[in-house]
């Protein structure tokens, strides 16, 4: 062997074994989980010491006789009501009230019960009805999901730190629910489901009558005549999620083997749909998972309004894709989606790294110049295989997306990044496989696409480490092109921890102030900051304060519209 072509790939094998072993290391334990028994509560004075004895007794039942169980839950939650009818404050009798109701829960599912089909008699002497009142949504069916209360789940890790509840009247459960492939698709979900909802009963005669609450449509709940905070617990779907789907495998894998993962390219909702709530729409990165925004997606749900004003939404994609291909398929999802979930109100689209340069294409009126700058004639006049042609029409001739209302690009590199060039960069690019769906669009690029010495010169269509590349013809190309001006925008730049550095203040009177150069650029105000992270991060302070800031507060800064960030044309 060359002894030169022997240093390369030994060179290759080094940097592929590096990555692996520190992305794994790193990323090992997002989020763990077990299923714990529920404790005994102490014991109480008063009523309270009826209710903990026969809730207790309850306890040592279950197994044995859990419709007997049952029946004794279902009395202590009437018990518990009833004292919360005479003393809506009384904090005991609501402690008793949602222990009851969850343990309704543990027993249905243990003993592998029943009574969202039919009403079931239960208790010693069947003296208790226990039903649900049922939703008209085919969504809300309880008797298509594995429900599991939230205080059985103990649950660890680095994306689940913070345990984001709220108090309240009510059990939180997690709904658990697993689709085919097919119904994933049709339902714009996940595989599995993992919803945050909390459960709460109320009594007619002996007739018990469980209703399933959504903690994110409504802030309180009525009860027996009464209106209460209703209780939930948001980070315990997200835990069991990222526990059982394991994303951090995913991520480089997607990158390295893309046609492997092609079905896992989707938007897909993370709640029950709701008209009313304005879309957030995040996009991840390059060697990433949408797994990468649950910390800050956990942390936005503790805040009231952002609750009330918006709904999650994700789209996930084989981050080994050229990102104008996936930007593609993000326009052809977004399409289908719209047509099963109408959007009243522009979404926002909050995007990180290579996921902001997917976002930029939907901020752009590109129409055929991306495609005249590439081949050099109008499609009509331009002869190649006709499979390709329309792949690559859907690719390079596109407008922006009037259904978004804002952005957020988080460490975006908007004209490419100087790694994806340099011998990091080129080592792996090589390491990806080109689908073979895309073996013949670089077979017809090459014959095709007009001469230009200064671009980036692969032997094959580009895969997403060329299309970061500063130098390649889709990041020049697209960046002469302004953004859009009707759609605002906001950028979160990160600057490694550096602090107020001379070039720190450069970039921030920069974006303060425009440039004289570029005046002629159509310069529009937005809103930036510069964080003390890492383009990593995605989940400090400033980062999420910036998130509520975003849809009310006033434009502060400025950027070039055609560079999209203070940039050396205008420096």
């Amino acid at each position: 062997m060359n002894p030169k072509h022997w240093k390369t790939s030994i060179r290759i094998r080094l940097v592929a074994g590096a990555t692996y072993l520190a992305f794994f290391a790193g990323c090992a334990q997002i989020a763990v989980v077990s299923e714990k028994r529920p404790a005994p509560l102490p014991p109480g004075s008063g009523a309270d010491q009826v209710a903990t004895q026969t809730i207790n007794g309850a306890l040592s039942e279950e197994k044995k006789q859990p419709i007997v169980a049952l029946g004794e839950f279902v009395a202590a939650a009437r018990d518990a009501l009833q004292r919360l009818d005479r003393n809506p404050a009384d904090a005991l009798a609501l402690r008793d009230y949602n222990f009851a109701v969850a343990r309704i829960f543990t027993v249905v599912r243990d003993a592998k019960l029943d009574p969202w089909t039919h009403p079931m008699r239960v208790g010693a002497n069947g003296e208790f009805t226990l039903t649900w009142k049922r939703d008209p949504r085919p969504e809300w069916n309880l008797a298509l999901y594995d429900l599991i209360p939230a205080d059985e789940l103990d649950f660890k890790g680095t994306y689940v730190k913070d345990h984001v509840t709220k108090e309240g009247i009510g059990a939180p459960l997690v709904a658990k629910r697993e689709l085919t492939p097919q119904q994933a698709s049709a339902f714009f979900t996940p595989p599995y489901i993992y919803y945050s909802v909390t459960a709460t009963a109320q009594f007619e005669g002996s007739r018990c009558i469980i209703s399933i609450n959504d903690p994110l449509a409504g802030e309180s709940v009525r009860v027996d005549g009464h209106t209460y905070p209703l209780a939930a617990d948001f980070t315990a779907s997200y835990a069991m999620l990222l526990a059982r789907e394991k994303p951090q495998k995913l991520g480089l894998a997607r990158m390295l083997r893309p046609q492997e993962y092609a079905a896992t390219a989707r938007v897909a909702r993370l709640e029950p749909y709701n008209p009313n709530k304005t879309v957030l729409l995040v996009i991840h990165g390059l060697m990433d998972t949408p797994a990468t925004w649950v910390p800050m997606l956990n942390d936005l749900r503790g805040d009231k309004d952002i609750r009330r004003n918006y709904q999650f939404w994700f789209y996930s994609y084989p981050s080994g894709y050229p990102y104008p291909y996936s930007a593609a398929i993000l326009r052809q999802e977004l399409d289908a989606i719209e047509k099963k979930f109408p959007l009243r109100k522009p979404m926002v689209v909050v995007a990180h790294s290579m996921g902001g340069s997917i976002t930029h294409t939907l901020l752009t009126d590109a129409g055929t110049t991306l495609w005249l700058e590439a081949f050099g004639h109008p499609p009509a006049q331009t002869p190649m295989d006709p499979n390709s042609k329309r792949l690559l029409e859907e690719v390079l001739i596109f407008n922006h997306r009037r259904d978004i209302g804002r952005v957020v690009f988080m460490s975006t590199p908007h004209r490419g990044a100087d790694l994806a060039r340099n011998w990091i960069g080129r080592i792996g690019s090589m390491l990806v496989r080109t689908p073979t769906k895309l073996l013949t669009i670089g077979q017809t690029l090459r014959a095709n696409l007009t001469a230009d010495p200064a671009a980036l010169q692969v032997k094959r269509l580009p895969n997403s480490v060329d299309t970061l590349a500063p130098n390649n013809r889709f990041v020049v190309a697209i960046n002469k092109i302004p953004m859009t001006k009707t759609i605002p925008y906001h950028s979160i730049i990160g600057d490694r921890g550096r602090g107020d550095t001379p070039k720190q203040r450069r970039c921030r009177r920069l974006l303060e102030q425009p440039p004289r150069g570029c005046q002629e650029r159509a310069h529009r105000p937005v809103r930036a900051r510069i964080t003390p992270q890492r383009a990593s991060h995605r989940r400090s302070p400033s980062h999420s304060a910036t998130q509520y800031q975003v849809p009310s507060n006033p434009t502060t800064a400025t950027f070039c519209s055609r560079h999209s960030s203070p940039c050396r044309r205008c420096r």
